[in-house]
C-alpha cells in the first residue's frame, strides 16, 4: 500500500534510503537512515540496519517527482570476497563521495527478472532506481555504490543506460578467492551453488556444461566456474564500454598499493582527492579494521588468515586450480582480466 500524497516528505533526499522495490505495486520503499548510518551499516540490508525503521512507500512517479538532483554515480561491479566493502567504506568522504554498500533494490530487481513477473518495463524501472541511488548527501559528492555481485547481470544494461557512469570491477585472485569459500565452510560452499544457480538463470558462465555435469562438480569446482563466468562478464564489459569508462583490479593488488589503488579510482570515478584525503582514507578505518566486524584489521590480518585457510585446504585448492586453469585455457577465457586499474 503506497503512501498518500499528503504523506510526502517536502524533498526526497539521501537521508531516505530507496530500500526495496515491489513491482506488482510499481512502488518504492524508503527508509529513514541518516549518514551515520550508512556508515557503520556493514551492508544496507535489514539484517543490518537499525530494526523497526518505518517505510515510506511511495508510488514510483512520486518517489521521482520528489527526488532531489542526482549526483554523478559510478559503480563498483565485484565477484565477491575481494575488498569490495572495504573499496565503498573508503568512499565515504563527506564533500567529495557517498558509497552505498550493497542496496537491496537491485536485488529486487534481479529476483523481479528471474521470476518473469509481470510489471512495468524494466528498463524504465531500472532508469527511475539509478536516479533514487545517486541523491547526494551533500553538493558536490558523487556517489559510488557497490551492488551484491548478484546484481552483476544488472552491468550492461546499467552502463548503457548511464553514458557518464564508470566502473570498477573487482575481483580476488582465483586461489584467494577459493581459500575464502573454504574458509567459510558449509555457508561458503552454499554460498557459491546458490550463486552459480542465479548466474546460469542470468544467462552467465553456461560454458557448455549440461545439468548432470555441474551436479557433479565439487563445492570448489562450482566456485572457479561462478569465477570464470563473472571474468568472462568482465571481459565483455570492457570491450563493450571501453577502458575510459570500465577498468579491473584485484584485491591482492589492492592491498599491496592501497594509496595508488584509491588515487586512480577517485580519477576513474572524477572524485577529487588531495594527498591528505589520500592519507586520511589509507589510515583510516577502511583499510584497519574488518569490513563486517569492525575488529582492528589490516592487510597482515588479512593475509594470516588466509594463509591458515589455504594450508588446512591446500590439496583441495591445488587441484581445482589446474582444473580451472585448464577449463579457461578451453574455453578462450583469460584469468587476468583487461583494462587493469593501476599498469
Amino acid at each position: 500500500m503506497t503512501t498518500p500524497l499528503s504523506g510526502l516528505p517536502t524533498v526526497l533526499d539521501a537521508g531516505w534510503l530507496a530500500h526495496r522495490y515491489d513491482p506488482t505495486g510499481d512502488a518504492v520503499h524508503f527508509l529513514p537512515v541518516p549518514r551515520e548510518t550508512h556508515r557503520q551499516a556493514t551492508f544496507l540490508t535489514d539484517e543490518y540496519l537499525p530494526a523497526g525503521l518505518a517505510p515510506l512507500v511511495l508510488h514510483r512517479g512520486d518517489a521521482i517527482a520528489s527526488a532531489i538532483a542526482p549526483a554523478p554515480l559510478h559503480f563498483i561491479f565485484h565477484s565477491a570476497f575481494c575488498c569490495s566493502t572495504l573499496l565503498a567504506r573508503a568512499f565515504d568522504v563527506p564533500g567529495a563521495a557517498m558509497g552505498l554498500k550493497e542496496p537491496v533494490i537491485f536485488n529486487d530487481l534481479i529476483g523481479w527478472r528471474r521470476r518473469g513477473d509481470q510489471g512495468p518495463d524494466m528498463a524504465s524501472v531500472l532508469d527511475d532506481m539509478l536516479r533514487l541511488v545517486a541523491r547526494p548527501f551533500a553538493p558536490g559528492e558523487a556517489v559510488v555504490v557497490k551492488p551484491s555481485t548478484i546484481a552483476n547481470a544488472l552491468a550492461p544494461a546499467i552502463l548503457t543506460l548511464r553514458p557518464a557512469l564508470n566502473a570498477l570491477l573487482l575481483h580476488a585472485p582465483l586461489r584467494t578467492f577459493l581459500t575464502s569459500v573454504a574458509k567459510k565452510e558449509i555457508e561458503g560452499r552454499l554460498w557459491v551453488r546458490t550463486l552459480l544457480t542465479g548466474m546460469l538463470d542470468d544467462g552467465m558462465a553456461r560454458f557448455g556444461f549440461s545439468t548432470r555435469e555441474l551436479l557433479g562438480f565439487t563445492d570448489l569446482q562450482v566456485a572457479a566456474v561462478g569465477w570464470l563466468g563473472q571474468h568472462a562478464l568482465f571481459g565483455d564489459l570492457v570491450t563493450r564500454f571501453g577502458p575510459q569508462r570500465v577498468r579491473t583490479f584485484d584485491s591482492a593488488t589492492l592491498m599491496e598499493q592501497p594509496r595508488a589503488a584509491i588515487a586512480a579510482m577517485a580519477h576513474l570515478f572524477g572524485v577529487p582527492l588531495d594527498d591528505a584525503a589520500l592519507e586520511a582514507i589509507v589510515g583510516g578505518p577502511a583499510f584497519t579494521r574488518h569490513s563486517k566486524f569492525g575488529n582492528r584489521f589490516d592487510a597482515g590480518s588479512r593475509e594470516s588468515e588466509h594463509r591458515t585457510a589455504a594450508d588446512h585446504h591446500a590439496r583441495e585448492i591445488d587441484i581445482v586450480m589446474t582444473w580451472a586453469e585448464r577449463t579457461a585455457e578451453a574455453l578462450g577465457l583469460s584469468m587476468t582480466p583487461p583494462a587493469p586499474l593501476l599498469p
